[in-house]
């Protein structure tokens, strides 16, 4: 054991440590391992470092922008579980679905007009229904995506009622990127699904809630989250391009 932890890349071990730290979280919310998932962000990193995290057994990864989603995606085993968490545009969305055949989940349906395209795209690929979640802005900022919270119900069930290739499974947020009023965006997400579950008639085990991150996952996990999106805290700062001088 000592010697496959000496050959662990750091990506590996960052991993190993999130792992245990969720573990402890969740243990702390009084809910089993299997009720929380880790969706590794892995935004500007290269192939090689996923294969790294891959390799370690983690299976569940999540990206921001389309073209990188898709220019990975064909690099790494099919058995990946793909999370798309950035802000998507109708003009996006076939793209999306045929370059990733794997995609599992969209975290980021933020009005009607997305879910429809998604509908529309799924189904003329005759692929099994994508699991949505509902981006919900929390935190009132204006430069967040995601409906207000007096309106996610309406688009939920839109999803549920009106979407019958997409598969409604819960609400996500992203908090303010200086945590000030992480807590209460935690609040706000957990009372809007009650909102939806009490509408909708399911139980709140059915609405997973997609929430926290590198800086405040074990918070979040405390609070009720389902899904937390750790980016940095397993891949180190992201990498972008430098601009080149005249």
């Amino acid at each position: 054991m000592a010697a496959t932890s000496a050959m662990e890349g750091i990506p590996a071990t960052a991993l190993r440590s999130v792992l245990h730290r969720v573990g402890q979280a969740v243990e702390r919310s009084g809910r089993s391992p299997d009720q929380v998932k880790v969706v590794a962000v892995s935004k500007t990193k290269p192939v090689s470092v996923l294969r790294e995290v891959y390799d370690a057994g983690h299976r569940c990864f999540g990206e921001n922008y389309v073209q990188e989603l898709i220019d990975k995606a064909p690099q790494l085993p099919e058995d990946i579980e793909w999370h798309f968490i950035g802000n998507l545009q109708s003009n996006k969305v076939k793209v999306l679905l045929n370059g990733v055949p794997n995609l599992y989940m969209v975290e980021s349906v933020d009005d009607q007009k997305i879910a429809n395209h998604l509908d529309r795209a799924v189904g003329n690929l005759g692929r099994t229904p994508l699991k949505v979640l509902v981006q919900v802005n929390t935190s009132g900022e204006t430069s967040k995506f995601g409906v207000e919270p007096s309106e996610c119900v309406d688009l939920a069930k839109h999803v549920c009622q009106n979407c019958p290739n997409l598969e409604f499974c819960g609400l996500m947020t992203i908090g303010m990127l200086d945590y000030t009023s992480t807590p209460e965006n935690f609040k706000t997400l957990a009372n809007c699904r009650s909102e939806v579950c009490r509408t909708l008639g399911l139980k709140e085990e059915q609405c997973e809630l997609s929430m926290g991150m590198s800086s405040d996952f074990e918070l979040a996990i405390e609070m009720g989250s389902s899904i937390v999106r750790i980016g940095s805290t397993i891949f180190g700062a992201r990498e972008y391009p430098k601009k080149q001088s005249n």
